[in-house]
C-alpha cells in the first residue's frame, strides 16, 4: 500500500486528518495488545496536569503493547534496518487533551540501545533499552534496572470481523501526548484501521512493580494485529502553565 493510499483512507478516524506535510514513516507489525481496566484512583498519579483521563463506560484502561517497530525513517530518507527495525514494548493509557482523544505512555522500551537513544533524542518520548527476544509464538523482555519483565507465549486466532466498541476505542487513537516542564507535546499520526485477530495466551508473566496492582491481574481483553503502516507529523508544543 502506497502512502497516498493510506492518506486517502480516513473515514475510520475519530478526528480530522492532520494538516501539512507528514514527517516520518514507520510500521508497527505483529502487535500483541493486552488491556486492563483500572481504577481512576490508581491511575491518576500517573497522569500529568493538563491531560484528562479518558474512560469507556466509566472505566479507564491501561494497555501493554508488544510489537515490531520496522522501517522507521524520515520522509526523504530510506530506512536503515540496523537502527530502524527493533522490538518494542510500551505501556500506555488513554487520555484527552482539549477534547481530543489520544494515548499517554507510561513506559516505552526498545530492543536496541542506539535506536532508543535516537528516538528519544528526536521525540523526547521516554524510550529506554531493554533485553528483548522474539521468536514465533513468543515475546520476552527484561529490564534489570527497573525490575520490569514480560514473558508471553501466544497463538494467533481468527480474524475479528466485527470489532466491539471497546476494541475500537482502545485501538483507534491518532494522537500521542508527552508532557514536560511547562508544556505538552502532541504527536499526530495516521494509519488505516487496525486489523485485529483473536489471540490465545497460554503464558502471561508480567512484572512492572512501579505500576502497583494495575498489571498484576489477567488482562480483561487481548488481541493480535499483523500491523499497520504509520505516518507521523512533527510535534506541536503548547504551554502547560
Amino acid at each position: 500500500m502506497k502512502i497516498n493510499d493510506i492518506l486517502n483512507r480516513y473515514e475510520h478516524r475519530n478526528t480530522p486528518l492532520p494538516e501539512g506535510d507528514w514527517l516520518f514513516y514507520q510500521e508497527w507489525n505483529n502487535a500483541i495488545f493486552l488491556h486492563w481496566d483500572v481504577s481512576i484512583e490508581e491511575l491518576r498519579p500517573w497522569i500529568p496536569r493538563g491531560l484528562e483521563i479518558d474512560t469507556f463506560d466509566g472505566k479507564p484502561y491501561i494497555s501493554l503493547v508488544a510489537f515490531d517497530m520496522e522501517r522507521i525513517r524520515p520522509r526523504f530518507l530510506p530506512a536503515f534496518p540496523p537502527i530502524s527495525n527493533f522490538h518494542e514494548i510500551n505501556v500506555r493509557t488513554y487520555i484527552r487533551h482539549q477534547g481530543k482523544p489520544g494515548v499517554y505512555f507510561l513506559s516505552i522500551e526498545g530492543q536496541k540501545f542506539i535506536s532508543c537513544a535516537i528516538a528519544k533524542f528526536i521525540s523526547n518520548l521516554p524510550y529506554r533499552a531493554a533485553s528483548m527476544q522474539r521468536s514465533p509464538g513468543e515475546f520476552h523482555s527484561t529490564h534489570s534496572g527497573m525490575h520490569d519483565s514480560c514473558s508471553l507465549r501466544y497463538q494467533v486466532g481468527d480474524v475479528i470481523e466485527h470489532k466491539t466498541p471497546l476494541e475500537l476505542w482502545l485501538t483507534e487513537r491518532y494522537a500521542l501526548y508527552l508532557d514536560g516542564p511547562g508544556f505538552i507535546d502532541t504527536f499526530e499520526i495516521h494509519h488505516i484501521e487496525w486489523p485485529l485477530n483473536k489471540i490465545l495466551l497460554p503464558e502471561i508473566k508480567i512484572s512492572y512493580p512501579r505500576f502497583g496492582n494495575m498489571l498484576k491481574r489477567e488482562p480483561v481483553l487481548s488481541h493480535f494485529s499483523p500491523g499497520v503502516r504509520v505516518i507521523a507529523w512533527s510535534k506541536k508544543r503548547q504551554e502547560n502553565p
